[in-house]
């Protein structure tokens, strides 16, 4: 609706996982090489932990992009509040292919079904990561010690696959109570909010790869941004998706620090009188 007043390409602060449009905060970076460090030397699990918003989802989106062929199939969960039986009746369908079988199977049919792929596919050479997302919603101890048995899958004396627990820090007390789950834990990485040059350098990234040509937003714009959002992404990405849409309601040559407080107060901050 605004792309050709601001002269953009697309808009610029959609929430998907464009690679395109990924920032390397220190923090997101520092996450992804320790990541990678843990799948690519096939180790049982990893966490990846942050606030709502913060962009988890995204660094798992890196990466599936970044990771050699070898290290597949990766399987993403996002809906992991399932009993221990569908949870691994689905990650057999996912790794292995649909059996056919009708109703959930019993938990000894799924567990061998994923022992003999895992076992198949690491003597082709490949590794497995299953990514669950959402994983502070594993409440159910039952389901969280089913995915760490999963880590008991060896071929060779290598792990078959990579666990990968990605959830909000409310997952960190919930390991640190099972100390049998958190010692498999090859890294750990906690997504920080961004800085103020780290928020300026984001937004300025993002117009420019939506093809921006000329500033948008003023010099005062990334302070008033970086206190409004706490340097949360996601939140960034709303605050200023809505900043652009209603400067090109009012007409405006540039968004300001005033802008973005309006903006926020009106829009975002919504209560009943």
């Amino acid at each position: 609706m605004y792309e050709s007043y601001w002269h953009l390409r697309q808009k610029p602060f959609e929430n998907g996982a464009d690679r395109r449009f990924y920032y390397p905060s220190e923090s997101h970076q520092a996450a992804l090489l320790k990541l990678r460090y843990a799948i690519e030397n096939r180790r049982g699990a990893a966490l990846l932990t942050g606030p709502s918003g913060s962009g988890k989802t995204l660094i798992v989106q890196m990466l599936r992009q970044m990771l050699g062929e070898e290290y597949s199939p990766l399987v993403h969960l996002v809906f992991p509040q399932m009993t221990p039986a569908e949870l691994l009746a689905y990650l057999a369908d996912e790794l292995a292919g649909p059996d056919g079988e009708e109703g959930v199977p019993p938990v000894s049919h799924s567990v061998r079904r994923i022992e003999r792929f895992l076992a198949d596919n690491t003597e082709q050479g490949l590794h497995a990561v299953l990514a669950v997302d959402e994983a502070h919603l594993l409440d159910d101890g039952r389901t969280l010690e089913a995915l760490r048995l999963l880590s008991n899958f060896e071929s060779g004396g290598r792990a078959g696959l990579t666990l990968l627990l990605c959830g909000q820090v409310g997952l960190l007390p919930v390991l640190d109570r099972k100390p049998h789950f958190e010692e498999r834990l090859a890294v750990k990485c906690l997504i920080r909010p961004l800085t103020l040059d780290e928020t300026a350098a984001y937004v300025r990234h993002r117009l420019e790869v939506a093809g921006a040509t000329q500033p948008i937003f003023s010099d005062d714009a990334p302070a008033a941004l970086q206190r409004l959002t706490h340097g949360n992404v996601r939140q960034i990405n709303r605050l200023c998706d809505l900043a652009l849409l209603i400067g090109y309601a009012e007409e405006r040559s540039t968004l300001d620090a005033e802008h973005l407080e309006a903006v926020c107060q009106e829009l975002l901050h919504v209560v009943p009188e």
